[in-house]
């Protein structure tokens, strides 16, 4: 595996922040009702930022195992989950369907359950630089679900 491999995987896993950046917290969100534990919006950014690095890397030491038989499943897993991310901003944001958003994150945190698991048996290391991004993606779903459930 080349560096070019390692650019490539982080191109991937920063995609997702494009529709961050266009769907972001709006007059919407702000008049929503949200849980006292929910944190400043200026959080979410820097917390993404070090996701989508540590979910590069961690890809990049799993594609180094390139011989291994569920390599290809955690790379579909990987770009499955991608997708969902990219998804839920538009959802959320954009549509105003912060229930809609609640179902994309949780086929989310499945796929990235599913996802850490494989990664697991090919590299742990590569599964160990998941860990704060499912606690993380886990937060966000507990999140979600409850400014959908104060806003119903």
């Amino acid at each position: 595996m080349s560096p070019l491999s390692l650019l490539f995987w982080i191109g991937v896993a920063y995609v997702p922040a494009l529709t961050g950046y266009f769907f972001g917290p709006d007059r919407w969100y702000h008049r929503l009702h949200k849980p006292d534990w929910t944190p400043p919006d200026s959080v979410f950014a820097p917390v993404w930022i070090t996701l989508y690095a540590t979910m590069a890397l961690s890809m990049y030491l799993a594609c180094r195992k390139d011989k291994h038989p569920l390599l290809p499943w955690a790379v579909g897993l990987f770009f499955v989950y991608q997708l969902l991310n990219a998804a839920w901003s538009p959802l959320f944001f954009g549509l105003h369907r912060p229930d809609l958003a609640l179902v994309c994150v949780g086929v989310q945190w499945f796929a990235l359950i599913s996802m850490v698991r494989a990664l697991a048996k090919i590299r742990p290391a590569a599964a160990l630089l998941q860990v704060p991004h499912l606690l993380w993606v886990t937060f966000a779903l507990a999140l979600n679900a409850a400014i959908w459930n104060l806003n119903r």
